[in-house]
């Protein structure tokens, strides 16, 4: 039987994008760390929580409150992990040491304090000494692209720490995840080509661009690039986001099913932007910023607002086997309340690097600051399915007119044992203790302190990091 699952949901544009960089894969070596942070990007989050900026302080607060962030955790790596069938279906073990790794490779970054940084490599060593496969029902495939992507980002992020076994987990990604999310991409597990909504493909475009960069393979970025621009599933941008409307708004497809997936959906395709725009890249831009406006869509839509529909039937099943169409005529009902860590990294990248207005973006970028990480979003898979905690790895100040113009421009950087937030980091103009006015969603300095804490209620005290942590009133798992 094949299981349907998919992400979704829309979002409007009130502004125009500025020119973009062809979206083609840059030409040189690869940037490391180069996926969703950058060297420069680390050392601005350890420099600006050691000055007490907020909201960095209370995104880092919200990353030490976390279980997963402690040095004390210990991995349970499994030879063959299962998911949707299988015994035992244990990716709930998988995907709880990768955000253990992440959050703990993350937390050295910007402390400098090793122990965390022994920690991400102890898990991530396990693993890669244990795992050859996974399996399941058609959620492997869902499986290969969420825990091949997050895993390759908590490598990223020790790669060439001392002790990490760098060959042998690159050779892991290469055997274990990355077939199933190219053979997804490739056949659609023999389904129809619409059977399977978009965050299936937009998984495995992530896996594969995740796993091309930190192997440095230039086929597999191309490969990711090709498929976000032009492949025939729906997680490729003009299927996930098929209509334009005249005021700037762009109708994400799965707007139709539901909130959960189309959040999932924002999220994942901002994180192949992301990981692409740090290596030269520009996807956030392509197609005349066509995601921008997608995201507008589902942002104001997640709020409450009213949103356009067009109507989209799509066909299911698979050749020879069942076959059958569903059609949504509508956007579906939405909970204001519900959070995901996907907003600040995508608000922060149009607003504050490229200059563009995008309000919907920012309020509820706003609305969920300070962003929290895997396990803050409730204990199923869904509240896992980002890595999260965008607060404070993703605020970043206004760029000026020049810089917000200008093409991605990825620097190749040794990846040597101490952390971004070391002596050995290089200098950024980013990284500074930085002083904001209100006025969007990036609060980074003072005068934005009485916005961004009523709009989520949440404390940070400088002195000790005291996070008075708000329950997620949807604690819905959204599945895949």
């Amino acid at each position: 039987m094949l299981k349907i699952a998919g992400a979704a949901a829309g979002a409007t544009v009130a502004g125009t994008a500025l020119a973009a960089a062809p979206a083609t894969a840059a030409d040189g070596a690869f940037a490391h760390p180069g996926m969703l942070h950058t060297r420069a990007d680390l050392h601005r989050m350890a420099t600006q929580v050691k000055a007490g900026a907020e909201p960095y302080t209370a995104g880092f607060a919200r990353l030490t409150a976390n279980r997963h962030a402690q040095s004390t955790w210990t991995a349970n790596p499994q030879a063959i992990v299962y998911r949707g069938s299988g015994t035992p279906e244990n990716y709930v073990t998988l995907y709880n040491d990768i955000h253990a790794a992440y959050q703990n490779a993350l937390r050295w970054h910007v402390t400098g304090d090793t122990a965390h940084a022994d920690t991400a490599r102890d898990i991530l060593n396990a693993w890669s000494a244990r795992l050859t496969r996974l399996d399941g029902s058609a959620d492997r495939f869902l499986a290969s692209g969420l825990y091949g992507y997050q895993f390759a980002n908590a490598a990223e992020l020790v790669r060439g720490h001392d002790g990490f076994e760098l060959a042998r987990f690159q050779k892991m990604m290469l055997d274990v995840f990355h077939p199933l999310s190219e053979d997804f991409l490739a056949h659609h597990n023999g389904s129809y080509i619409t059977n399977y909504w978009a965050n299936w493909d937009l998984t495995n475009i992530a896996s594969v661009l995740a796993i091309g960069i930190l192997c440095d393979d230039r086929a597999k970025v191309d490969r990711a690039v090709e498929y976000f621009k032009h492949g025939a599933g729906m997680g490729s941008v003009k299927n996930a986001i098929p209509v334009v409307y005249a005021d700037g708004l762009a109708e994400w497809v799965e707007a139709g099913r539901d909130q959960g997936h189309a959040l999932l959906g924002v999220g994942l395709m901002g994180t192949i932007c992301e990981m692409a725009w740090n290596q030269g890249i520009d996807l956030y831009g392509y197609d005349d910023s066509r995601f921008l406006k997608g995201a507008q869509y589902v942002a104001k839509w997640s709020l409450g607002g009213n949103v356009p529909y067009t109507s989209y039937t799509r066909k299911k099943g698979a050749p020879g086997i069942w076959s059958g169409s569903e059609t949504a005529s509508a956007a579906a009902a939405v909970d204001p309340a519900m959070a995901r860590p996907i907003w600040a990294m995508i608000a922060n990248h149009y607003t504050r690097r490229r200059g563009l207005d995008a309000p919907h973006l920012t309020k509820i970028a706003a609305r969920f600051v300070p962003e929290g990480g895997g396990g803050d979003y409730g204990p199923n898979s869904g509240g896992y399915d980002q890595l999260g905690f965008g607060t404070l790895a993703f605020t970043r100040p206004r760029a000026t007119a020049a810089v917000a113009t200008a093409s991605p421009t990825p620097t190749a950087s040794g990846s040597g044992t101490s952390p971004s937030g070391g002596a050995s980091a290089t200098p950024s103009s980013s990284a500074s203790p930085l002083g904001g006015k209100g006025g969007d969603l990036a609060a980074t300095g003072s005068s934005d302190l009485p916005a961004w804490t009523a709009a989520t209620g949440v404390a940070a005290l400088a002195g000790g990091f005291l996070l008075l942590r708000r329950r997620d009133r949807a604690r819905r798992d959204t599945g895949e």
